[in-house]
């Protein structure tokens, strides 16, 4: 699951169960209740975070990616990128190490502008 400020940065996890109870707990431990606008699909699990969030969505069951500024392609374009490296560089990924290729994704996206990822990456060794 992925939670993304709009050209900002990006926070994943792995989740264990896509229920109401995971991604409202999620949403609620990422995602300031200061925002002005949280975007999501049409899942119901979000529902109950309206009063909490001006929240709207796209009906992506209709076959709705955006209304005028709601959308969710930031966050599916992180996803994007992670699956063209699972196919086109590991090939394969085992549950057992996903959750620290997720960790390295985010790490990537969220320094994507930082000319020296290298140093940053081995600054906290």
């Amino acid at each position: 699951m992925g939670a993304i400020s709009r050209k900002g940065n990006v926070v994943a996890r792995v989740i264990e169960r896509a229920d109401a109870n995971t991604l409202q707990a999620f949403v609620r431990e990422v995602v300031s209740n200061k925002v002005s606008l949280m975007a999501t699909d049409d899942n119901h699990a979000y529902e109950a975070l309206s009063p909490e969030y001006p929240h709207f969505f796209v009906k992506h069951s209709l076959g709705q990616y955006v209304h005028g500024s709601i959308h969710t392609n930031s966050i599916e374009g992180f996803w994007s990128i992670f699956k063209r490296c699972v196919v086109g560089t590991f090939h394969k990924m085992s549950a057992k190490y996903m959750p620290l290729y997720v960790a390295e994704f985010q790490f990537r996206y969220n320094n994507r502008e930082n000319s020296d990822i290298f140093g940053t990456a081995i600054s906290g060794c």
